[in-house]
């Protein structure tokens, strides 16, 4: 089994079902609200697992109610969390609105997230230990860096979703093998709006990129080649969130297990399109048998 660590936040995400997002100052009604475990960190943590990754989670819950339904959530999932800490207070929470074609909008409050802002040792090992280190940007820049870093030195690959989009130091980037932006997340990064072009600029920091462009599938980039772009199967779309967390954790599988690129990209996006068939976001991630069976 491919060994991976993820960094990353622990979420309960507050999700509102709607025919149609709200506009500044409006009110619309909803069709249905459900509490769906999540944060970036987690749904990586839950799609790797799934996609038959052996996986260690490296973050925080809270003392509420929701720290203990999301580290059972990834327990369930077989992630290992002996490095998921309790802190004091509530747990970070993710506010959605989904509308009817399944796009959402999401507001992250990070709660108990913010208090992971450095590696003790047992994380450090637990990097150490593994083939991927899985990393974004829910939790505190300065620790994501640290982690970047400890996986440079001990020949651990890492896999960077700049997700929220912010400002990148050389420092963080300097240690990143793989990029996996959105294209809104490219477009922020380079002020490109144009897939192809972003990727050059991107590759200037980083050896490899892979671009996600939702229903319009995927480009890869790497230093020294073409850049590729590869479709995504056709479906439709009924919860897109979590897809890209679903696309990044059986990545990181794929790659671990020695897959070349196009297998391993063709292989995440079976399971993100899977995962953007059902509503929520760890919930709808799908097993390795499902994905083998696209």
């Amino acid at each position: 089994m491919t060994a991976i660590a993820v960094l990353g936040s622990t979420n309960m995400d507050l999700v509102a079902y709607v025919p149609r997002a709200p506009g500044p100052g409006e009110t619309v009604t909803g069709s249905e609200f459900r509490t769906v475990p999540g944060g970036k960190g987690a749904n990586q943590a839950v799609a790797a697992a799934r996609a038959g990754g052996e996986v260690v989670m490296i973050g925080a819950v809270g003392t509420d109610e929701y720290g203990s339904r999301l580290r059972t959530n990834l327990e369930h999932a077989g992630v290992d969390t002996e490095l998921l800490h309790t802190a004091a207070g509530p747990s970070g929470t993710a506010h959605i609105v989904v509308d009817g074609d399944g796009a959402n909008s999401i507001v992250v409050i990070p709660g108990a997230n913010a208090t992971v802002t450095t590696l003790g040792a047992g994380e450090d090992a637990a990097i150490a230990a593994s083939c991927l280190l899985l990393l974004q940007l829910e939790l505190p820049l300065a620790v994501v860096t640290e982690a970047a870093r400890t996986a440079k030195a001990r020949g651990v690959r890492t896999i960077l979703t700049p997700s929220p989009v912010q400002p990148l130091p050389s420092e963080l980037l300097d240690a990143v093998d793989l990029l996996v932006p959105n294209e809104h997340e490219a477009a922020a990064l380079t002020g490109y709006d144009e897939p192809h072009a972003a990727a050059q600029i991107l590759l200037r920091q980083v050896p490899e990129v892979v671009i996600t462009l939702g229903r319009k599938g995927c480009l890869y980039a790497a230093r020294g080649g073409e850049a590729v772009l590869f479709p995504a199967p056709e479906v439709t779309a009924v919860d897109t969130t979590g897809a890209g967390d679903t696309f990044v954790g059986t990545l990181a599988v794929a790659l671990g297990e020695g897959r070349s690129v196009p297998e391993a990209l063709a292989w995440a996006s079976s399971a993100a399109a899977l995962c953007v068939q059902r509503a929520g976001a760890s919930t709808s991630m799908p097993y390795r048998s499902e994905i083998d069976a696209v």
